[in-house]
This record gives C-alpha cells, structure tokens and sequence, in this order.
C-alpha cells in the first residue's frame, strides 16, 4: 500500500535517488491513494490501482468558539485585526507576499504561527505587524484559529507546490473563518466555493480587505458554503474507502 501524499521529489533537498524509489514502489503497490486529484493525475498511469483520497477535517474539533488561554497566551499584545497562517514556513511559502500583505496595512497583524524549514531564517521579512510564532499543538489549532480575523494561505506557485492539497484549507474553512489563498490547484479545485482564491498579490490584498469588511448577510452565505464543504468529508470515511479497497 503506497499513500502518496505529495511529489516531494520536488521538494528542496529531494535526494535525488527519490524518484527511482518513487517508480520501484508504483510498479511493486497493490493500491496507492493520493493525497489530491492533481497528485492523482499525475500518477494514475503509473500504476494500476490508483485513487484520489484528499485530506478530511475533524470538524467538531475545529469547530468555532470563544478566543481561549492558549491564544490570549500566544497573542499578547498583538492587536487586531489579525491575519493569521499556521503550518510550515519554507520554501513553498510566498515570502515576498508575507511582506506585500504587512506593507498594505500597517494595521494589519499578519501572525506566522509555525517552524521555519529548510530555509534560512535570515531571508524572511521583517516588519513590525509581521509575527513569527511557535509551532502549536494540534490540540491547541482551534484555539489560535478564535484568534483570527482572516486566514491566509500565502503559498508561492513553483515546483514544490504544484501538487499540494492544504489540510488546513477544511480546517480553516470548520472553524468558519474567512479564507484567502493563492491560486493552488487543489484548492481551486476542490474548495472554490468557501475560498477566496486570488492570482497575484493585488488580489489577495483586494480578498483580505474584502474578507475584513465583511459584513452579516455575506458572512452567512460563506459560512453556509463552508458548511457544505466541509460536511462533505470526514476522516472515518476516508478510512472506510481505505479499508474497502485494501
């Protein structure tokens, strides 16, 4: 059994004996899921029982609820509103966006909650209402997400995210929170609908000023669209079709 999560031999520092594994394992698998349909189209011939199984959401877990002490802890002292992106910071995060987003709004509080990865910590930009966090706890995401006006996906558009698909995107979208991405295939994809989904950086500011401006009625049709998403999906059944087809 291949689950095959994402192309990482297109990731920075892939060894480059990756994609030979990669083809000895596709050829030997009695079945491989992949985690998303541009993952899936890129290797549905490669072997012969092939599936696309994107991520799923607790949705209790991240469901809304009231700022807690984990996020008064986490963002003491930063105000609002704040712009918030948790996960990895590497080399498939926009740093030039981060730093556009921070520029537009000396207001705005853009809060990067996450370990910085294969690149150089020196090269991320730094302003004044740019904050970069600690990793949190899984346990503790829901709570940092009540903190959150607006949540980003600030991911650049190269080889090593051509193939992604952002768990995050359902569980920013079950905690009912606003959503700006950049143009990710599978987040296009799959989520366009409870996203908004902006080419270039004009565009994501323009979505974040819209996203913060939000007012009753239109946050309820996005809440609403998000619902729908996001009850779609559930990791008990992504491990049902595991089992089936095992």
């Amino acid at each position: 059994v291949y689950d095959c999560m994402d192309q990482l031999s297109a990731f920075l520092g892939a060894p480059p004996q990756l994609l030979r594994r990669e083809s000895t394992l596709l050829d030997i698998a009695s079945v491989v899921f992949t985690g998303g349909p541009s993952l899936y189209d890129a290797k549905r011939t490669a072997s012969a029982n092939v599936h696309s199984l994107p991520s799923s959401v607790d949705a209790a877990h991240f469901a809304p609820r009231e700022e807690g002490h984990v996020a008064s802890r986490l963002f003491s002292g930063i105000a609002r509103p704040r712009l918030g992106y948790y996960g990895v910071v590497d080399e498939r995060i926009d740093l030039d966006l981060l730093a556009r987003i921070a520029d537009a709004d000396p207001a705005w509080q853009v809060c990067v909650v996450g370990p910085v990865v294969k690149i150089d910590p020196a090269t991320l930009p730094r302003r004044a209402n740019l904050h970069y966090l600690p990793q949190q706890a899984y346990d503790d995401l829901p709570d940092v997400l009540a903190a959150w006006d607006v949540c980003l996906m600030p991911f650049a558009l190269n080889a090593s995210t051509e193939f992604i698909s952002p768990t995050k995107t359902l569980e920013y979208m079950a905690a009912g929170k606003p959503v700006v991405s950049t143009a990710i295939a599978d987040v296009r994809r799959l989520y366009a609908a409870g996203v908004a989904i902006a080419a270039g950086p004009d565009a994501f500011i323009s979505a974040c000023r819209e996203a913060l401006a939000e007012d009753q009625p239109r946050r309820a049709g996005r809440i609403a669209r998000q619902q729908q998403l996001v009850q779609q999906t559930s990791w008990d059944r992504a491990a049902e079709v595991v089992v089936q087809e095992i």
